[in-house]
């Protein structure tokens, strides 16, 4: 869900200060005491090794963050350590079980609760108010906890949003919606001809699972020890009622997902009006058509009224520190500079992603696209927080019910049997 999301996107940043564990020697357990007050930890010839994921920070932000560690640690070195989403599962998963773990982790956000139950994870629920986490998006700093204790600190996010095509609607007298019945009424006027309203794969489970959000449900819950799954509801039938009336106004495949949006909308030629993605799919799809070069504008999915844009799936990183780091401290201090107003702020300016702190809007409201998942992120939710949610994710059965939902199969039907298949993975046990 990462990279779809936040390449898309789809993640966030900040520690705890604890005494050094790993290490054998005296000495070092002296060296790695937690900093009186806020001085910074002492660097005495440590090496601080980070892993960030690729595409997750640009290699300048990387170069003045070491810069700046290191000035204000004297002693100190920061390694980080660009690492590849293809198999980080199993090479964090080792990393946590081995007495050399680097101090520092990134993880997607739906990974948290994987790691946090095996055990190799420190609790940093200590520090959540000193970073500031009555602030942090709602759908990173969730997934960062498990079983009320903290382990993932936010790092960035991002989130879909409407990306329609300015032209199409100026030429049809219509502005971007507040609310789901505008968007369905200026959607069907922009369905005329060989023009498309908009384009919504059928099984777009991400901006299904927003609008189950908002009629009150998610996509699953847990009670005591056990997983009940929501889709046979009365929220479920009316949010794929009205998933399946937008996805009417357009052309997309009822059993198609996202998976080729980008190539379909470069060679559309101008006459889809609207599409939900990340905003950084409008660049990709500009660098295989250049026509639609300046065509793109930007706005939060619609709320069911105008008081707040619909509920977004949130995707990104949070940032994580092993209980085998050798430098507890010094990688808190690393996720301390990461998580302030300054590093946010650059971090999003320069990715065109989100900081993790609705106070931080400010950063990018001189980009489009940010804006709008801003808007979206503080309604923003995650997926359930459950070890076996990856494995949901591998053979989505939500996918499949929308399929089924839009070719004319009953909501709770469908419902049921995509519940009875979530239920049996989330409550397997590991």
């Amino acid at each position: 869900m990462k990279r779809r999301l936040l390449v898309a996107a789809g993640v966030a940043a900040a520690l705890t200060g604890v005494a050094a564990c790993g290490s054998d020697s005296s000495d070092d357990k002296k060296d790695n005491k937690p900093a009186a007050s806020n001085a910074p930890a002492a660097g005495n010839g440590k090496t601080v090794r980070v892993w960030l994921m690729k595409g997750s920070a640009p290699d300048d932000y990387i170069a003045a963050l070491k810069a700046k560690f290191e000035a204000d640690h004297p002693g100190a070195k920061l390694d980080v350590q660009i690492q590849q989403w293809n198999g980080i599962g199993q090479k964090i998963t080792g990393a946590l079980a081995s007495n050399d773990a680097p101090d520092v982790v990134e993880a997607g956000n739906t990974q948290i609760a994987q790691y946090g139950a095996s055990g190799g994870l420190k609790d940093l629920s200590s520090k959540v108010t000193e970073l500031g986490g009555k602030d942090w998006l709602t759908g990173l700093s969730d997934p960062g906890k498990v079983d009320g204790k903290t382990y993932g600190i936010p790092f960035y996010a991002a989130n879909r949003v409407v990306i329609y095509n300015k032209d199409l609607f100026a030429k049809a007298n219509v502005q971007p919606p507040k609310t789901r019945a505008e968007w369905l009424d200026i959607t069907k006027r922009l369905n005329t001809g060989d023009q498309q309203g908009i384009y919504l794969p059928g099984q777009n489970w991400y901006f299904y699972s927003g609008l189950l959000k908002d009629e009150g449900a998610d996509i699953a819950t847990k009670s005591g020890s056990a997983w009940k799954a929501n889709l046979d509801g009365a929220p479920a039938a009316a949010a794929s009622a009205f998933y399946k009336e937008l996805q009417a106004l357009g052309k997309a495949a009822k059993d198609g997902d996202e998976k080729t949006q980008p190539e379909v909308l470069a060679a559309d030629g101008g006459k889809i009006a609207q599409f939900i993605a990340v905003p950084g799919e409008a660049e990709t799809i500009i660098k295989s058509n250049p026509a639609l070069k300046d065509k793109f504008g930007f706005f939060p999915i619609p709320g069911k009224d105008a008081s707040k844009a619909g509920a977004a799936l949130t995707g990104g990183s949070d940032l994580m520190v092993p209980e085998a780091s050798k430098n507890q401290d010094l990688a808190y201090d690393v996720i301390k500079l990461i998580n302030s107003d300054e590093w946010q702020t650059k971090l999003a300016q320069a990715t065109k992603q989100l900081p993790n702190k609705t106070t931080l809007s400010s950063a990018v409201t001189a980009d489009p696209g940010g804006a709008a998942m801003m808007e979206g992120a503080k309604n923003g939710f995650a997926t359930p927080n459950s070890p076996n949610w990856a494995s949901v994710e591998d053979n989505n059965p939500i996918k499949a019910y929308l399929t089924k939902v839009m070719t004319g199969t009953d909501a709770v039907a469908a419902g049921k049997e995509a519940n009875a298949s979530i239920e049996k993975t989330l409550n397997t046990k590991n």
